[in-house]
């Protein structure tokens, strides 16, 4: 290999290794968020202002500019939704008022109200990171919230919870690839006639891998569904005909684990109209075979390119 591919690898490596994904997001989709964003945070503000003053208004929009983020920049996301954005912060804010109440200090309890907090969101199925920070600000905030005692939960944190949840759905309302409540999506395209579930997999089944990996994945069972459904559509299209066949190119049979595999066309140009292939990847790599042109054909579902250390499909469709 030369030097010049060990460097791309090694740069290509690192970029995984730190999360570095491809941009899949277009520019409208970007000036949304960030629309979305600023009129939310707006309207909590001006409600922290108005009930804590303006310079404990700061602390209290903290937690909420991490719930925009969510709520703007991925509102289909599990962590995103309405119950999740509630019920994580009122929660939150009730478990950092009580510790800061009965917890003398400062770094004591608010690390132990962000551990409760983490705790009760986990058991009331209502995982949202903001959360952390409406915890620890009822304990850091200062006398100003302190002052608040369980008033804090309704005003401002309940307040601006009920703002920024009203914002996200208005705002998002007005563009039909972004579906807030996730809900709303799935019934919108169910509306359209198109079913999310592909026929050989069900919502238990994906319950049931999401178990087994036993850590949260911040995707809903909709957003699952359709994933393998478009993926499955994809892998399932049109088959090669026999005429598309040629010498020298790989071509995938489409399956997965153990079935899946990599044919190289070694001759197709015999009398009898018949394909001689080799395996080169897969379970039954190195074994070779004769086949009917057309039963090759159908066998096989599109050729494939080498790109370095895996398989894409050739002409980048």
């Amino acid at each position: 290999m030369s030097t010049f591919k060990r460097m791309r690898n090694l740069k290509n490596h690192f970029w995984a290794f730190i999360g570095l994904e491809a941009d899949t997001t277009s520019h409208g989709e970007k000036i949304v968020s960030a629309f979305g964003g600023f009129a939310g945070i707006l309207m909590v503000a001006l409600a922290s202002g108005y009930f804590v003053g303006p310079a404990d208004a700061a602390l209290m929009a903290a937690s909420m500019g991490a719930s925009a983020v969510l709520l703007f920049a991925m509102p289909h996301g599990a962590l995103s939704q309405p119950w999740q954005l509630v019920g994580g912060h009122v929660i939150s804010a009730l478990v950092g008022v009580t510790v800061a109440k009965f917890v003398p200090g400062i770094m004591l309890p608010g690390a132990l109200a962000v551990a409760l907090a983490i705790g009760a969101m986990h058991y009331l199925r209502c995982i949202h990171p903001p959360g952390g920070a409406t915890a620890l600000t009822a304990v850091i905030g200062g006398p100003a919230v302190h002052a608040l005692g369980y008033h804090y939960v309704l005003t401002p944190v309940l307040l601006n919870t009920g703002i920024i949840l009203c914002t996200a759905i208005g705002v998002n309302y007005f563009f039909p690839w972004r579906r807030y409540p996730a809900k709303l999506g799935q019934k919108k395209t169910q509306h359209a006639g198109t079913s999310l579930t592909a026929s050989d997999i069900s919502r238990e089944d994906l319950e049931f891998a999401l178990r087994k990996m036993n850590i949260y994945v911040d995707v809903t069972e909709q957003d699952l569904e359709k994933i393998y459904a478009l993926a499955r559509k994809h892998s399932l299209g049109p088959h090669l005909t026999p005429a598309e066949i040629r010498t020298g190119a790989f071509y995938t049979n489409g399956k997965y684990g153990d079935h899946w595999s990599i044919y190289q066309v070694i001759d197709e140009s015999g009398a009898k109209d018949q394909v001689i292939f080799k395996i080169v990847a897969g379970k039954q790599r190195g074994h070779s075979g004769i086949m009917a042109r057309e039963k090759f054909a159908q066998s096989v579902q599109h050729e494939v390119m080498r790109n370095e250390n895996s398989w894409q499909r050739a002409g980048g469709n």
